[in-house]
C-alpha cells in the first residue's frame, strides 16, 4: 500500500504523461497499470524518482514505455 506522498506523485506523474501524450489520464492509467510501471517504478522508486525535473522523468518513463514495446 502507498502512502499519501508516493500517491501524490503517482496522480501528478501520471496528468504529466497524459498531458505529454496527449491522451486521458484513464488511457495513461491504463498502460502504466498494465505494465507494471506505477506500482514497480513509479511507485517503488519514488524516493528518488520525487527529485527529478518533470521533463527529465517524462522522458525516462517514456523510454521506459517504449522498451515495454508500447508507442506512445
Amino acid at each position: 500500500m502507498c502512502k499519501e506522498r508516493e500517491l501524490s506523485f503517482s496522480i501528478y506523474m501520471l496528468y504529466s504523461l497524459a498531458d505529454r501524450w496527449k491522451k486521458s489520464p484513464a488511457s495513461v492509467y491504463q498502460i502504466l497499470n498494465s505494465t507494471g510501471i506505477l506500482d514497480d517504478y513509479i511507485i517503488a522508486c519514488y524516493d528518488v524518482l520525487h527529485t527529478q525535473g518533470k521533463e527529465y522523468l517524462i522522458e525516462d518513463i517514456t523510454e521506459y514505455i517504449k522498451e515495454k514495446g508500447i508507442n506512445v
